[in-house]
């Protein structure tokens, strides 16, 4: 089985507890305004095999706490995610990882494809990002976002982030590319990589964000 894949990346410390493999899946149909990852809506990502983007995360595997799968929209490739969902609960140690999956898509409209996931999905954040929406809630960059406790793992892991928004979820992680690109995972106060654009670009480096990446 092929998946459309944007990123790996080991630890992230920002999307979920503790410290975390994150999996950025790339094409979304959704494409809401105010996208911080408005560079994973194409659909014409690298395709990979399921099977090696688990050989990618064998080193990481037994260090993670959990996996958070975002995007990207996962559920605009169903049989894809229900693959690498599948393929990470029959690694080792998997009884051990919560697995976190962002979409957008409202949890109603992707019942069946749930379905056929129970027992390999833990907690899910579903609905589009409202750019107008107030911004109060933990892991949620949008407060019409609905955290949705699949398991008894995910209500463990993920029960304490129903919760307002804190100090703590300011953090972002860092992540660095060899073509010098920046990556950032967590969920960024509205107007934090504007501003952080505009200061590097007044202090003379050229810089762009994702957002800007899609106005092409």
């Amino acid at each position: 089985m092929d998946i459309r894949l944007s990123r790996l990346h080991f630890p992230v410390t920002t999307l979920g507890p503790g410290q975390r493999i994150g999996i950025w899946l790339q094409g979304c149909s959704i494409r809401c305004p105010g996208c911080i990852s408005a560079d994973t809506w194409s659909e014409h990502g690298r395709m990979t095999r399921v099977a090696d983007v688990l050989a990618q995360l064998d080193s990481w595997l037994p260090h993670a706490s959990g996996v958070t799968v975002s995007g990207g929209e996962p559920f605009d490739q169903p049989e894809a995610l229900l693959a690498l969902l599948a393929a990470l609960r029959a690694a080792p140690g998997a009884a051990q990882r919560d697995v976190l999956v962002y979409s957008g898509h409202p949890i109603e409209s992707i019942a069946a494809t749930l379905a056929r996931a129970e027992g390999l999905i833990d907690a899910l954040v579903s609905d589009p990002f409202e750019i107008d929406t107030p911004q109060s809630l933990a892991l949620r960059g949008s407060d019409n976002q609905r955290l949705h406790l699949l398991t008894p793992l995910g209500q463990a892991r993920l029960a304490s982030y129903e919760r307002r928004r804190a100090g703590v979820d300011r953090a972002l992680d860092a992540m660095f590319d060899d073509d010098g690109s920046v990556w950032f995972a967590g969920i960024p106060a509205r107007g934090d990589f504007n501003r952080l654009r505009d200061l590097l670009n007044q202090q003379g480096h050229r810089v762009q964000i994702s957002a800007d990446k899609a106005r092409r």
